[in-house]
């Protein structure tokens, strides 16, 4: 009798990139955690078409979806397992409840990232304008190889190369490859992967040798992550949030008691690049502003396909030390924020109700999550959307962005020219006014949401095939 397939399943929420504006993908969440072992039906072996069958027996297991799969597709045309995945879920592409949002990655690469954010590459996070032929940095994280190269917020990469023999403008990558030919150029995202690049910032322009390395990225920032801000007397707390991972939990609780302790009423929560993660992670930062919150509220409401309904929860507000209870909150979003960062601001529309605003631009729009289901002798990860994500008052279908959700919402750019957290930066310059009643334009609805990042070209740079961190942190190389 052949053994069964060992499984792992866990929830996720979060984006994927795919050709720098593409979907949303998923993250490991302990607890709460559905530990249940699909039934298998095909056999334990590495090869193509067993990872196939293998992938095609999950997705009609568990997929949100299931009417949306094809009733049998054959595997043989498809080289890679991915490309099959992709197949299977056309239809619900094509329908925009999941773009791209399941999918196949490593185990053990997935695992390293959401355990503490490790992760190799360059250390900065990059947008580019298509219209512009252009590509900023839009955000350099600590202790990386670009930061240390004194590459940071508001430089411009003009041009990339391997040394100074074959630097090749950004303009003509982009003219002839469009933004893959940026990532492209930008090499794998592998520890020593070495690029020249020439860098525009107000010091001048220079080139630069960069080495990508392996490092650790802070969810959030020891420079900017946590502040409190003086506006005309009133003193508001800002938080920036990068990612939701496990190494998030302590950084949040701190930041909290801190607001908690300057009597902190009214928050800034600065998602605007955040493309998710883990929903225990979501809940903890719900629950850190909810002290107003009794045990009986309703903060997400998670409901899978009718047949699989006793995995269905729902997570009620709870209890902590260092929860506030904030009259108004100052929800900055983009294009890159996405899954557990709406999670948040739709779990409070019922309670604040336009008490709490959407600031910046519309955001990705992925009211649905992932469970992880593992292949472990392959080191196969699928992610498969599978469940459905709602606030208090059932509000959960937000597949366009939140801005036609939420009940108040201001408009404003993404203004690289000054450090995120700094007054005079639009969006942050917007959230203040909110907070303090003065009047602002309302975020246009419509339009499925996409990474863009304010209201002109310029959005998040994710490669066609991302890695675990740039899934969770796009634009991240």
């Amino acid at each position: 009798m052949r053994k069964p397939v060992a499984t792992f399943v866990s929830l996720a929420l979060i984006l994927s990139g795919c050709g720098g504006g593409g979907g949303g993908g998923g993250s490991v969440v302990t607890p709460p955690a559905v530990t249940v072992t699909p039934t298998p039906s095909v056999a334990t072996g590495c090869s193509l078409r067993e990872r196939q069958d293998w992938a095609a027996t999950q997705l009609r297991e568990w997929y949100l979806f299931p009417e949306t799969l094809p009733a049998s597709l054959d595997p043989s045309p498809y080289a890679t397992l991915g490309d099959y995945v992709d197949a299977l879920t056309a239809t619900a592409r094509a329908q925009r409840r999941d773009r791209y949002f399941t999918y196949v990655t490593s185990i053990a690469e997935e695992n390293a990232y959401y355990a503490s954010g490790s992760s190799a590459g360059f250390g900065f996070r990059l947008g580019y304008d298509s219209a512009g032929g252009r590509v900023f940095v839009i955000e350099s994280f600590e202790g990386t190889p670009a930061l240390n190269a004194g590459i940071d917020r508001g430089a411009e990469i003009v041009a990339i190369g391997t040394s100074a023999s074959n630097l090749r403008t950004v303009s003509a990558i982009m003219a002839s490859q469009g933004a893959a030919g940026v990532s492209d150029a930008l090499g794998p995202s592998t520890a020593g992967t070495t690029r020249m690049l020439r860098v525009t910032d107000a010091t001048g322009t220079r080139d630069v040798t960069v080495a990508k390395a392996d490092f650790t990225l802070a969810p959030v920032s020891s420079r900017y992550g946590v502040k409190l801000i003086d506006d005309g007397g009133r003193k508001i707390g800002y938080l920036n949030l990068r990612t939701f991972i496990s190494t998030a939990d302590s950084a949040l609780r701190s930041a909290f008691a801190q607001f908690k302790a300057e009597g902190v009423t009214q928050v800034i929560v600065d998602l605007r690049y955040n493309g998710g993660g883990l929903v225990s992670t979501a809940r903890l930062m719900g629950d850190l502003m909810g002290a107003n919150r009794s045990a009986n509220d309703v903060l997400d409401y998670m409901t899978y396909r009718p047949e699989k309904a006793a995995e269905n929860q729902t997570r009620y507000f709870q209890a902590r030390t260092e929860s506030i209870a904030p009259t108004r909150i100052a929800f900055i979003g983009t294009g890159g924020t996405a899954s557990a960062s709406e999670l948040v601001m739709n779990a409070f529309i019922p309670w604040l109700h336009a008490d709490a605003a959407l600031i910046g631009t519309n955001t990705y729009g992925k009211p649905v999550g992932q469970i992880a289901v593992d292949r472990a002798a392959c080191d196969d990860r699928l992610r498969v959307i599978a469940f459905a994500v709602q606030n208090a008052a059932r509000q959960g279908n937000y597949f366009d962005g939140l801005a036609g959700t939420m009940e108040a919402s201001c408009r404003a750019g993404d203004d690289i020219a000054y450090p995120l957290g700094d007054p005079r930066e639009a969006s942050t310059k917007a959230a203040l006014d909110f907070l303090a009643g003065r009047s602002c334009t309302a975020i246009a609805t419509g339009g499925q949401g996409t990474l863009a990042l304010r209201e002109g070209a310029r959005e998040l740079l994710v490669p066609e095939r991302p890695s675990t961190a740039q899934r969770e942190v796009p634009g991240a190389f």
